[in-house]
């Protein structure tokens, strides 16, 4: 029976927008052919522009079939498409796509972003919101059991009364968040049949404390909505692709990080015992356990400046301290140790943890110096003298560009005392001073302590320029294409 409507849905949806729109696994397929007529034609469509080879794209590709499956099983009129933007990049520079994947909603033919998470349930809970009322009216306790037993997390509301303070701020905080389900219940008989009470705000969810009853004294939206983000989320949070919008993109600003290897046994050995420090900070620092076996999470690694060596470990990090990170004082990872390392941090007692390198002893010798943290401010503090420092990352292939231009840059004012051309990792070397947002990242440091960027072409010629003028006379030049990663400081969700 389910394969016969599922079979039917598809042979309406094909009538409904004509033959000549193809479909993969029940996504639409669009390209400029057929977009514009698609996108008019259907009330409620997301579209997803998405690139081949990215990675991001390939891991939404099943959750995304998996979801429009879903809503064509439940004759939705709620449809999904996909555009290859490589194939067509017309489309794609037309509704703004600077990176993959990008999710633009139609709404009766007018674009929106998606801001959803990245899983099947997510998706559709976010497109439901966006189309249907804020809550779910519940008639019956049977219906009720029903909606918690078919979401992973859902969130109700218990007032008879829906003009009420405390209702009216439910349903408003319902219709800010996108990926949860909320539903609402007048009915006082059903209230009861449901162990509640009136006005009580109840969290049911599928892991850990299955029901969590709002229990906070003051009651708003801002309060509301970090509850049950709060509370929809594990006590330790495994990162991935899924959850990293969430983790990144929540209410909680600090986040406990747990570098644990799955093939040794950390998660077994580590993840309980710590659980209980997590959930008596959870309101104020969000724990996430790292696989650190997964190749896709050595990036994250290497921001921290940690090896594989010191697995397993802890650090903090404050994202909205410019993404400051800290260390705690012991190696062990123990619960005394995380929730020591947690009041410290609170209590203001931990100085930032900034990464270094070892100074080498040769870092004078060549014609562009090498420098570190420990010894940047002594070098290019000197008001002797002018520094041109370019702050680059090994990985990046503007900066692999530079390089032998950079050094014959070194080799032309070798003999001059007044100038030092230098170099910094800056993957590996952080400096409170200064944060660098794109590589390769050129400074100028003059001998009054002005620093001057250097936004012109990277050419010999025009490097050599602005360290003989001084800083002045560099005019900028066109930005790298936005598609193209290699320069840009990795975001948060990708770390």
């Amino acid at each position: 029976m389910r394969f016969l409507l599922l079979t039917v849905a598809i042979a309406l949806l094909g009538a409904a927008l004509g033959d000549d729109v193809p479909t993969e696994e029940n996504v639409l397929v669009l390209s400029k052919s057929n977009f514009d007529a698609t996108i008019q034609s259907t009330s409620y469509i997301l579209v997803e522009f998405y690139a081949p080879w990215c990675g991001h794209c390939k891991s939404l590709a099943p959750e995304y079939a998996k979801a429009a499956t879903k809503l064509l099983e439940e004759e939705s009129p709620i449809k999904l498409a996909k555009v290859d933007a490589t194939q067509e990049q017309e489309l794609a520079e037309n509704y703004g796509v600077r990176g993959y994947p990008t999710l633009k909603f139609f709404k009766n033919g007018a674009p929106i972003d998606y801001t959803g998470g990245r899983q099947a349930d997510d998706i559709i809970s976010w497109l439901k919101k966006k189309t249907g009322p804020p809550a779910l009216e519940v008639t019956s306790a049977e219906q009720a059991k029903e909606l918690i037993a078919a979401n992973k997390v859902i969130v109700f509301g218990f007032f008879p009364d829906q003009e009420t303070v405390k209702a009216k701020a439910f349903l408003n905080t319902a219709g800010l968040i996108d990926d949860q389900v909320f539903a609402i219940v007048s009915d006082e008989k059903v209230i009861k049949e449901l162990e509640g009470e009136a006005e009580d705000v109840v969290l049911y969810k599928d892991f850990e404390e299955s029901r969590v009853k709002y229990e906070d004294a003051e009651f708003d939206e801002d309060l509301l909505k970090k509850w049950v983000f709060v509370q929809s989320m594990p006590l330790i949070v495994e990162f991935s692709h899924e959850t990293a919008s969430k983790i990144f993109g929540g209410q909680i600003k600090y986040h406990l990080l747990l570098f644990l290897s799955k093939k040794n046994g950390d998660f077994e050995k580590y993840v309980e015992e710590i659980k209980p420090v997590a959930k008596s900070y959870r309101d104020k620092i969000m724990s996430v356990a790292i696989d650190t076996d997964e190749d896709d999470h050595q990036r994250i690694l290497e921001f921290f400046g940690m090896k594989k060596e010191e697995i397993p470990a802890a650090r903090l990090i404050a994202l909205e301290q410019d993404m400051a990170k800290y260390k705690p004082n012991s190696n062990e990872l123990s619960a005394n140790v995380i929730e020591e390392f947690i009041q410290s941090f609170f209590a203001g007692t931990l100085k930032q943890h900034l990464l270094t390198e070892e100074l080498p002893e040769d870092w004078a010798a060549k014609p562009v110096k090498t420098l570190v943290a420990t010894n940047f401010d002594e070098v290019v503090f000197d008001t002797n003298k002018k520094v041109l420092v370019e702050f680059y990352a090994p990985w990046c292939g503007h900066c692999k560009q530079l390089v032998p231009i950079y050094d014959k840059l070194g080799e032309h004012f070798e003999a001059d005392a007044d100038v030092v051309i230098a170099k910094i990792d800056a993957t590996a070397n952080e400096l409170e001073h200064t944060k660098i947002t794109s590589f390769p990242t050129i400074k100028l440091y003059t001998k009054d302590n002005q620093v001057k960027d250097y936004n012109g072409e990277r050419t010999l010629d025009g490097l050599t320029k602005f360290v003989e003028s001084n800083g002045e006379g560099s005019e900028p030049v066109p930005s790298v294409s936005e598609y193209d990663e290699e320069d840009e400081v990795p975001a948060r969700d990708e770390l």
